[in-house]
């Protein structure tokens, strides 16, 4: 009980969530570094297919092999635990995915890490309105309102972060935003019933699994240019195994505006590792996206002084 009572303590919320929002920040230019080492192009939708599915398998691998070490035994879901595991991989793994991927390929590192940081919005919105897990106030509304201005603001800016939104590219990031917070509300609510780390590490291999084979199908391919591009799959298969884990254990013990409400940091953590890795600094209109980031923040800030409910 002492341990829970830890995880629920917001200083330790906010370092272990910052943590997976820096692992989730880095996956941004991770990834289309990913592609340029295992020569996979924009338009090629079915090697990004591949490439994601082979991600996280290994991650799912990862997460059992190194439980079952820590634990002295195989780390194995109750029988009645897979249907919520395919639910889960369904919703965090193949659709938040296949539309991250597509749409990542579509767009700039940067763009793409600010629009992600509206999935917090999402969750917020659906764990209040669909699942009743928390109440949806005027203060929480006002701050997804203002949140998702700075989306809209970094959509209409000009320049190379401009152009509106394209179907497959921004279009597609919102699409895994809802994904990705739909599996939060379902981590939550699963959490109480199965070990989140099982969890994730079983719903990664289930999700893992199907894209690669629908990859492979469709025709996609990896060639890998060198060592590096094997070390960089590692990287981001260690980023969903760490930070996926991590955020289900302080999903189950805090409530999901509590936990979601720090996923700001990853769009702001995307955006600089993406300036710094991609060489997009030279491309951004600062002021817009700091304008954006702004916003984002204040959205959250209003969201996170909501007084505690009564339990």
């Amino acid at each position: 009980m002492e341990k829970n009572k830890i995880l629920t303590k917001t200083g330790v919320v906010c370092l272990l969530a910052m943590l997976c929002c820096f692992l989730w920040g880095s996956a941004f230019p991770c990834i289309k570094i990913g592609y340029e080492l295992f020569e996979v192009s924009s338009q090629q939708t079915a090697s990004q297919i591949l490439f994601a599915g082979v991600r996280f398998t290994l991650a799912g691998v990862l997460v059992v092999l190194i439980s079952s070490i820590a634990q002295k035994r195989l780390l194995m879901p109750k029988k009645t635990s897979w249907g919520m595991i395919a639910k889960v991989s369904m919703c965090q793994t193949v659709l938040q995915y296949l539309f991250f991927y597509i749409g990542l390929a579509h767009t700039t590192g940067v763009k793409g890490s600010i629009i992600e940081g509206s999935h917090v919005f999402f969750s917020i919105l659906i764990a209040s309105l669909f699942f009743h897990q928390e109440k949806l106030t005027g203060a929480k509304a006002a701050g997804c309102i203002i949140g998702f201005s700075g989306v809209v603001l970094v959509n209409l800016s000009g320049g190379e972060m401009g152009g509106g939104m394209a179907w497959n590219g921004e279009g597609f990031l919102l699409l895994a935003c809802i994904a990705y917070a739909l599996s939060s509300v379902l981590i939550k609510d699963y959490s109480q019933r199965e070990n989140p780390v099982t969890i994730s590490g079983y719903q990664f291999m289930l999700g893992g699994i199907i894209m690669t084979g629908v990859g492979a199908a469709a025709g996609g391919s990896l060639h890998a240019a060198s060592a590096g591009a094997y070390l960089m799959l590692l990287y981001l298969a260690m980023i969903s195994a760490v930070a996926y884990s991590v955020w289900g254990i302080i999903l189950k013990y805090n409530s999901v505006s509590k936990v979601t409400i720090f996923g700001f940091m990853t769009p702001i953590f995307g955006v600089v590792l993406s300036a710094v890795f991609l060489g997009e600094a030279g491309s951004i209109p600062w002021l817009q996206c700091l304008g954006a980031l702004a916003l984002v923040s204040g959205g959250i800030y209003i969201v996170n002084r909501v007084p505690k409910e009564k339990e």
